[in-house]
């Protein structure tokens, strides 16, 4: 199976430091197989057929803390689930000087569509998507200051995602649609 590992909280504002070169033997140390890192901000593909998407969260975690000493909350999806995003993801979403469009991966305990209730999103000014597993989100940037995505740091339901730009989730997509089955 094909996965991308999704951390949350690394690399930003020079905290939780972790060097993708690095990162990558530790992921090859813990059996995980054709690794391959995208950009800084920790998403990880690679492919394993011996554990199940469950418990690879717990393995990789487990490794971080390990070998970076850092507590590093990890979520996993498969080539299913980000080609599902990716079936969602309006065409002319991007991510750009006038306009911002991120995904939420949700961790389990918040995925479901009520999730949309605990949000303060204005129809007015952007646009909402709930699938399983994720929220698709996008706005004219010029609202950004307005709109419902800049309240929710500080959140019950931002310790319960991580974010990417659209851009990112395409490349993450293509990469690992790249991979050797």
């Amino acid at each position: 199976m094909i996965y991308v590992a999704l951390l949350r909280g690394i690399n930003v504002g020079g905290n939780n430091k972790i060097d993708m070169k690095d990162l990558k033997v530790s992921f090859e140390n813990a059996g995980m197989h054709n690794v391959a890192t995208y950009i800084n901000s920790g998403n990880i593909i690679f492919s394993n057929e011996i554990h199940d998407q469950h418990e690879l969260p717990d393995i990789l975690e487990a490794t971080i803390l390990q070998d970076f000493n850092l507590d590093i909350r990890v979520l996993i999806r498969s080539f299913e689930e980000i080609e599902a995003v990716i079936d969602h993801l309006p065409d002319n979403w991007r991510n750009d000087k006038e306009r911002k469009s991120d995904v939420l991966f949700l961790w389990e305990e918040i995925d479901n569509r009520s999730v949309l209730d605990e949000l303060k999103i204005r129809p007015d000014i952007e646009q909402v998507i709930y699938i399983p597993g994720a929220i698709l989100w996008s706005m004219d940037r010029k609202d950004l200051s307005k709109s419902g995505m800049s309240k929710i740091v500080g959140t019950k339901v931002y310790k319960k995602v991580t974010i990417r730009n659209v851009n990112t989730v395409r490349k993450i997509h293509s990469l690992m649609n790249s991979v050797d089955r």
